[in-house]
């Protein structure tokens, strides 16, 4: 049995077909085929069933798989142990991150890791809430920027910082005379919203304390907030935007954004782990970069409420 050999039965187990398996592992397929099936002999069991399509794991071939995993993570303790010891960051670090921070974060983060960690390789998967935290727990990557709290015991969270919502408002809405906004005001039939999966979309409804109606004269299903706003600039509707998103909006766009009443609705946005993760100096740097790029006023919770997130 193989380190090798156990990597190639995630990789089935993560596309369940052995051509797309072969592919992510860089090997050709009766390359990958025949080091599963020496595995499956000496182990004197079945991983797979192949007879399905696709391809999907025995009932032994589960529990070998998660102990794959389990093992290769503790392998790679050997290796960061060694990168730790040294005085230069390197290696590789898979980071994922949810669409509606990416555009705020992603830049500088990049611009910074690129200047000062020469030798580490960054890479980073714009993903949901729920696919990073699928992706921690199996192993894919080693840290998620997401908007806490997750409510699972199993990953590990630390706050970077408290992010305003702000209701944006088009100047046709009766809302764009008011200096502040309650969340009685809104009008759920002018409210426009990301589209399901996304964790903004259940603060958004969590703050208003409504749920959409299923009657729609026009549905659009977005994941993209840039949209949002301008489909609230050419309606009478309204959404909401976090902080980050309306810092650098012009003068005529600032007064389309109106700050709730007091205690401000704020989301808490985190650097999220596996419990079990082994890359602290790695993880240290993203934390310690991100502060740097975030006002510091938003490092601290002020005279603000966290809106909870529904999943």
């Amino acid at each position: 049995m193989t380190l090798t050999q156990l990597s190639y039965i995630i990789s089935l187990d993560d596309t369940r077909h052995f051509a797309a398996a072969a592919e992510s592992c860089f090997v050709t397929q009766p390359t990958l085929s025949m080091q599963i099936q020496k595995l499956e002999d000496e182990l004197g069991v079945k991983i797979f069933d192949r007879t399905k399509q696709p391809v999907i794991p025995t009932a032994i071939g589960v529990d070998i798989i998660a102990q794959a995993r389990t093992t290769l993570r503790e392998a790679g303790v050997i290796r960061q142990l060694i990168n730790e010891q040294q005085d230069t960051l390197s290696g590789e670090l898979r980071v994922g991150i949810i669409p509606t921070l990416a555009p705020y974060l992603l830049p500088p983060l990049y611009k910074a890791f690129r200047q000062k960690y020469p030798q580490l390789q960054l890479v980073v998967k714009e993903l949901i809430t729920e696919d990073v935290v699928y992706e921690l727990k199996n192993n894919r990557l080693d840290c998620g920027l997401v908007v806490t709290p997750l409510k699972d015991g199993s990953i590990a969270e630390q706050v970077l910082f408290y992010e305003e919502l702000f209701a944006y408002v088009s100047p046709n809405n009766v809302l764009a005379q008011k200096d502040f906004v309650l969340a009685d005001d809104i009008d759920p039939d002018k409210l426009w919203l990301l589209e399901e999966g996304h964790c903004f979309r259940s603060q958004v409804l969590n703050l208003c304390e409504l749920r959409k109606s299923s009657e729609y004269h026009f549905r659009y299903e977005t994941g993209n907030m840039e949209t949002l706003r301008r489909m609230v600039e050419n309606s009478d509707g309204i959404t909401i935007l976090p902080e980050l998103a309306v810092m650098e909006f012009p003068p005529e766009k600032r007064q389309l954004v109106k700050r709730f009443q007091s205690p401000c609705p704020v989301r808490q946005v985190s650097l999220v782990t596996h419990r079990h993760h082994i890359k602290i100096r790695l993880l240290e740097a993203v934390k310690d970069e991100i502060l740097l790029s975030v006002p510091p006023n938003m490092q601290e919770l002020r005279n603000q409420k966290v809106v909870d997130i529904t999943y």
